[in-house]
């Protein structure tokens, strides 16, 4: 199991302090505070000195619902900021390097989740190494499906490396906003599709369509876009089992993340095995199966005073 963070090289994106269920995050020229219910410890920095950082804190209504989901609320500027402004990441990867437009939205998000970038450098890197393989061998570039894809950096890392990208979110606006990033960044060509996932991948099986790289997403509870509800706990099997029938048995990848509280990435890995009936995991030693990597982790934020924060978990598999 791995822990991975932001690389330093990203010049746009910093978590100064964390501490009492709030972060101090720099986006771009802006500083802002942001609950955070697993910041249980103390701030590094006095309240004075996080009120003379920011440009804007986020203030919840009725405060934290279950799983950690958060209710809406407003936020309130200290200083003259932009609702609107744009952050680039370029990475040392050679062509990874896109444009990220950011906003202040009523549920404590601005458009990106930056622990993700780990993320990003393995959809690259992967994206990377099947294009080139495809081109030497005279065949069409791999085909990646970005699944509960919200506002498009993975998307925008596979396209990057060559991908001919289906990017899907239930939410238009947020695909909407996809696409203003791709445009951004100079990128075309994405597929933008407005569905629900497990509606589509099943589709996509029933097809016969296969891909060589899938993203899942997932958050906790969602809606499908005809109003649809779902939780994660009864469905994500359910995916990961469509997602195996459609997932190129080799020279392929597939990357899932999960944000819900309680998840384990012992249990995404388990998961991941028994939808892809690999069995359990080695005692000891490689993770290996069959000419198949599984590598499974948690995503953090390291603050400027070296805490670690954890945010999400994730298993990556390559065959």
């Amino acid at each position: 199991m791995t822990i991975e963070s932001p690389g330093k090289f990203w010049k746009d994106y910093e978590l100064i302090d964390s501490g009492n269920f709030e972060k101090l995050e720099r986006f771009g020229q802006y500083v802002m505070a942001r609950p955070e219910p697993k910041a249980l410890w103390d701030k590094s920095m006095s309240d004075s000195d996080w009120d003379r950082a920011i440009h804007t804190r986020f203030r919840t209504g009725a405060g934290f619902g279950k799983a950690g989901k958060e209710d809406s609320g407003t936020w309130e500027k200290k200083k003259k900021m932009n609702d609107q402004w744009t952050i680039r990441y370029s990475s040392p990867q050679p062509g990874l390097d896109f444009r990220l437009r950011l906003g202040l939205t009523s549920f404590k998000h601005v458009g990106v989740f930056p622990e993700q970038s780990s993320n990003w450098e393995y959809i690259y890197r992967q994206t990377k190494a099947l294009s080139e393989k495809a081109a030497a061998e005279g065949k069409p570039g791999p085909k990646v499906l970005n699944l509960f894809a919200y506002t498009g950096a993975a998307s925008l890392a596979a396209k990057a490396a060559g991908a001919d990208v289906t990017h899907l979110d239930s939410v238009r606006q947020v695909v909407t906003w996809a696409r203003e990033n791709m445009e951004l960044s100079h990128l075309d060509n994405i597929r933008w599709v407005v569905e629900d996932a497990l509606k589509f991948a099943r589709r996509e099986a029933r097809r016969g369509n296969v891909y060589q790289g899938i993203i899942l997403d997932p958050p906790a509870y969602g809606h499908g876009p005809d109003g649809e509800k779902w939780k994660l706990d009864e469905c994500l099997f359910d995916i990961l089992k469509c997602v195996a029938s459609i997932l190129a048995p080799r020279d392929s990848y597939m990357v899932l993340n999960l944000y819900s509280n309680g998840y384990s990435a012992v249990l995404g890995e388990t998961t991941v095995r028994q939808a892809f009936g690999m069995g359990p995991a080695p005692e000891s030693g490689s993770t290996a199966h069959e000419g198949t990597v599984i590598d499974c982790g948690e995503l953090v934020l390291r603050d400027s005073f070296g805490k670690n924060l954890p945010l999400s978990i994730f298993v990556r598999m390559s065959r």
